[in-house]
């Protein structure tokens, strides 16, 4: 039978497009990240640019999961819409996800119970087709689970409760590990973006879903759903590493934020 497989869109630009050198690259990250005495997350947010810019500080966010890589067989991945603007969350029709290491399966039964009860979830695979922000993350899932599923839900303009509500019916138990995708603040520069991001670092921390405004973070309204959650089920927020562009190698009159943080 056929299936229905979401191609990569990005690989060769924002990641290796070669099997061996993307699994070496990631296992790099993973094993460079200093976060050995960090508790196993419930939930994550890792950035989504360009590996050579943001990969060292996604594998700060992923590497704590590996202590509960065995028990993980569904994640729920969150990001924002950076081509396609719409109201509410994007859902994908795709069977599968690729990526130059293989398969991830799609929880089309999740995906068809979110549409069918809310309002807010719809079919639109024009959200995913380009859409970067879900599909770096991937690479390091498969790097650290063997059986798994993804349920890649895009985040259009919608609330921190409309976004707090999906993931909490999605929260699951020790099997479903929630995973936020998003960057900081764009292109300021270096001094400016060190303090912005900081204090969006230390709201992240505090769980003040008010406080991560628009300009923040690309992803602030998964991030905000997720804070707002994590306000109600009483969980403590972490950071684990915050860098940028400039801290890779790039220019420092304008650069992109990275954060990596944990909750539990």
């Amino acid at each position: 039978m056929e299936h229905t497989v979401r191609p990569p869109a990005v690989s060769g630009l924002f990641y290796p497009a070669e099997r061996d050198v993307l699994q070496q690259q990631v296992a790099g990250y993973l094993d460079q990240a200093g976060t050995q005495e960090t508790p196993p997350p419930k939930a994550l947010i890792a950035p989504h640019a360009g590996y050579p810019f943001s990969g060292a500080v996604a594998g700060e966010a992923y590497a704590p999961v590996r202590a509960i890589a065995d028990r993980i067989t569904r994640v729920i991945l969150l990001g924002p819409s950076h081509r396609v603007p719409f109201l509410g969350v994007a859902a994908s029709r795709a069977e599968f996800f690729a990526t130059p290491m293989g398969n991830v399966r799609v929880d089309q039964g999740t995906q068809a119970e979110l549409v069918a009860q809310r309002s807010d979830v719809v079919y639109r695979d024009d959200a995913h087709k380009r859409e970067h922000g879900l599909e770096v993350h991937l690479p390091f899932l498969q790097a650290l689970l063997d059986d798994f599923s993804v349920v890649p839900l895009v985040v259009g303009e919608a609330s921190p409760e409309d976004v707090g509500t999906l993931l909490d019916s999605l929260w699951g138990g020790p099997e479903t590990l929630i995973a936020i995708s998003s960057d900081l603040s764009h292109f300021m520069d270096y001094d400016s973006a060190v303090r912005r991001d900081r204090s969006t670092s230390e709201a992240i921390e505090n769980l003040a879903y008010e406080e991560v405004r628009d300009g923040d973070a690309c992803g602030r309204h998964p991030i905000n759903g997720l804070l707002w959650l994590a306000r109600q089920k009483g969980l403590e927020g972490r950071i684990l590493d915050r860098r940028n562009s400039a801290d890779a190698g790039a220019s420092k009159d304008s650069v992109v934020g990275y954060g990596a943080y944990v909750f539990n």
